[in-house]
């Protein structure tokens, strides 16, 4: 890409967040992908692209990093058992019934191998906040469903990635699905992650003391957060859950220490402007790149796979919560919580990150999985976002009366 094209896009960004100020229907990353799409027919974007290591290494450590530590600590404290649960467990569990389910599914239009079917589930199970938590909030819905999404679609960015990494091995070498070798795998990356991000995150605690100049708190969290995150990854382990949890670190320190309130104010001061111009430009790449991934003949398994995605976490979510008497008092009443907490599992950066991914590995019979997830994405972005705000004000209001 080049400067002028960048400027242009996030001109166009900044336009859509000034004009776009209820975004309660149709939050802005779904305006700005759709454009994206409009403007991938402008021969002047013909250039642009957008691939899995520019999402990795210059949108997602900020990204994470300011997703963790703006979110109160008191809010993850309340809910760590189901954050936990869903992040971990449920996202496994929802891989299961999705790779099966894409299996068989699979058989009635293009035929999937079982291993490629549990591969594009694990592209299609993370969650993204961005687009769903400003309408759960603007609809006045439960504050705590909020956190709960807020919190899970953090962790399971992690968890997503070690489990389209194991796949994807087994995809390219034909080895067999080992449990104990996934288990291993999996603890192995996630709690590698974490030890780095609490050691970055440990550092910016005590540095913080000795930095009270704005530039100097700026400077310093934009290390911790792409700093844990690159040497996570050249350690081999989860850099998304080393930066969360140098996130997380940070927000404990605020939100336990009242002498440190003008110091989130300078951060959120400078992450504040930072955020946005990054999102409108990831939305707008992302639009622009899906367009030529777009096939019309699988237009109807993309569909069925969409609905087969709300579907599996529905189940889930609701089992998990229906298993454990604290949650299902509180979670379970009507099963208001389990339908906002399924609608609220939209599919966004990470999703598209794992399909580029793969799109990189330029493995045979992958081009087909590419276009499905393309699809289930979009579908996701467009009509979860579109439904959630009606659905969330519906269910709340019948749950008041």
């Amino acid at each position: 890409m080049i400067a002028q094209q960048v400027i242009t896009l996030l001109l166009i960004g900044y336009l859509i967040y000034l004009i776009d100020s209820k975004r309660n229907y149709f939050p802005v990353p779904v305006i700005l992908v759709l454009i994206g799409i409009g403007l991938s027919y402008i021969a002047f974007f013909d250039s642009v692209f957008i691939s899995k290591d520019m999402i990795f290494e210059v949108f997602l450590p900020a990204l994470l990093f300011t997703s963790a530590y703006q979110f109160k600590y008191k809010n993850l404290k309340d809910n760590i058992g189901i954050i936990t649960m869903l992040s971990t467990v449920g996202l496994v569990l929802t891989a299961i019934l999705m790779g099966y389910g894409t299996f068989w599914i699979s058989e009635f239009f293009t035929p999937l191998s079982l291993t490629a079917s549990f591969l594009l589930a694990s592209i299609l199970i993370p969650t993204d906040p961005v687009s769903v938590t400003a309408i759960l909030k603007k609809s006045k819905g439960e504050k705590r469903i909020t956190d709960v999404v807020e919190g899970e679609s953090m962790v399971n960015d992690g968890t997503s990635v070690v489990i389209f990494t194991i796949f994807l091995g087994m995809f390219m070498t034909g080895e067999r699905f080992s449990t104990l070798s996934f288990m291993t795998e999996f603890l192995i990356v996630s709690a590698g992650g974490i030890v780095i991000g609490f050691i970055f995150g440990f550092l910016l605690k005590r540095l913080i003391i000795v930095s009270f100049k704005k530039h100097e708190l700026v400077m310093l969290t934009i290390v911790i957060a792409y700093g844990s995150f690159y040497l996570a990854d050249a350690f081999e382990v989860s850099g998304v859950l080393a930066t969360v949890t140098a996130g997380m670190m940070l927000s404990h320190e605020l939100g336990t220490k009242k002498n440190y309130e003008t110091v989130k104010h300078h951060l959120d001061g400078f992450w504040d402007i930072v955020i946005p111009m990054l999102l409108a430009l990831l939305f707008l790449l992302i639009g622009i790149e899906a367009t030529s991934y777009l096939s019309t003949s699988l237009w109807m398994f993309s569909i069925i796979l969409f609905l087969l995605s709300i579907l599996s976490r529905f189940i889930v979510v609701g089992g998990l919560v229906y298993i454990v008497p604290v949650w299902r008092k509180e979670f379970q009443d009507d099963l208001t919580a389990t339908s906002l907490l399924t609608s609220s599992g939209i599919k966004g950066t990470m999703s598209i990150a794992l399909v580029l991914w793969l799109e990189a590995e330029q493995i045979d019979g992958s081009s087909e999985m590419i276009s499905l997830a393309f699809a289930v994405i979009l579908f996701s972005l467009v009509l979860q976002s579109i439904f959630v705000y009606p659905l969330t004000t519906y269910l709340t209001n019948k749950h008041d009366e």
